[in-house]
């Protein structure tokens, strides 16, 4: 089991992305590190018949995720009265995925016996799996977008206090909307992410309180 990232998708503008979509644009270096790490994975997978599944990761949030992340530094300068940046003027789209959603996914998805398919059935098309090993992509998103903004002013209601806001044009390397298609990951576990974010983003702010006792 290896993350890759919906960054993968890059410059392709069909919505919602599906896995079977052209990846061949990325538009950063983190983006092109993970798509070259989705065909090594599959060259190791062909070579020596190693059960392979990456996820295609949609903007994951939530209690113990990297200090760095964006919805971090926002709550962080939000109870010290600083000023966050809103990037795109906060008209960006993401398809923010709770990581309770994640795990369960992931979970599921690795009850999942992967076998070096059969050809025939694996051109029809209704899986990921590669006709030439045992590999598969699966997005694992909420496939439901909210603006940036809107991110943003949930966590002032979780708050209780509103923020100070800096907006600015898109950072050169990013996308203005993510979108999954979960169409693979339900019908492969019959499970689909569904956790809003008036309910995510509180659950983890009230974590981010107790884990820095604030």
């Amino acid at each position: 089991m290896l993350a890759s990232t919906s960054s993968v998708y890059g410059a392709n503008i069909a919505m919602p992305y599906r896995e079977t979509d052209k990846a061949d644009a990325q538009m950063s270096f983190y983006a092109a590190t993970k798509k070259a790490t989705e065909a090594m994975a599959h060259s190791y997978a062909h070579l020596y018949d190693l059960p392979t599944i990456m996820f295609r990761f949609f903007t994951v949030y939530g209690p113990w995720g990297r200090p760095d992340m964006a919805y971090f530094k926002f709550v962080k300068a939000i109870l010290e009265g600083r000023k966050i940046d809103i990037y795109n003027h906060g008209r960006m789209q993401r398809d923010f995925t709770y990581i309770d959603d994640l795990i369960e996914a992931i979970w599921r998805l690795g009850e999942i016996p992967l076998t070096r398919p059969d050809p025939d059935d694996a051109r029809k098309g209704n899986d990921t799996i590669s006709p030439v090993a045992p590999f598969r992509i699966v997005n694992i998103g909420k496939s439901s977008p909210d603006a940036l903004i809107n991110f943003v002013e949930e966590i002032e209601r979780a708050l209780g206090r509103t923020a100070k806001k800096n907006f600015m044009d898109m950072q050169p390397g990013d996308v203005p909307d993510t979108h999954s298609a979960t169409h693979t990951l339900k019908a492969l576990t019959g499970y689909e992410a569904r956790t809003p974010l008036s309910e995510g983003i509180p659950e983890f702010v009230s974590w981010y309180r107790s884990y820095y006792g604030i």
